[in-house]
């Protein structure tokens, strides 16, 4: 990530202003997504899969930000998406074309990472980067998105 640390702590600020507004979950989710796609360089595909609440096994997409993707539905275990809330563990691939579970959104991603959001303790979703850029996602990264889906998990 490209991003300094007085950026990172100016995004975290606008999205906690974003996470406390009156809105929809739906479109502060929204908000963010596109806060961190327009803001930091490399994010080209920004988006959250929410568990659904009917079948706990299967990830739906909510919102997001970049190209379209087929992928609304991904039951546990599938993808990258899947694997990461299956095992509840943070994903980061630095080049998606070495993996056999990959699902492809877009001949344009190179690498992806993928944060699990938690509730007491139990997966209700995740969030989703790809770039377009081979090994785009730091260690950096995974900590600021981290602190990106604490905050998430509250209006979750």
């Amino acid at each position: 990530m490209t991003l300094k640390i007085g950026n990172m702590q100016n995004l975290l600020k606008q999205i906690h202003e974003v996470i406390i507004e009156k809105t929809s979950v739906e479109k502060r989710l929204d908000r963010i997504c596109r806060l961190l796609k327009k803001n930091v360089p490399n994010y080209d595909w920004v988006g959250f899969y929410l568990v659904d609440r009917e079948n706990d096994r299967e990830l739906i997409l909510g919102p997001y930000a970049g190209e379209p993707t087929e992928h609304t539905r991904i039951p546990f275990g599938k993808g990258i998406c899947g694997q990461a809330a299956e095992t509840e563990q943070v994903f980061v691939i630095d080049d998606v074309s070495e993996e056999s579970n990959y699902l492809s959104c877009n001949i344009n991603v190179r690498s992806e990472i993928v944060i699990p959001i938690f509730k007491k303790d139990k997966i209700i979703g995740e969030l989703d980067l790809d770039s377009h850029t081979p090994a785009a996602f730091g260690k950096e990264d995974e900590e600021f998105l981290s602190e990106i889906c604490r905050m998430v998990s509250q209006i979750l």
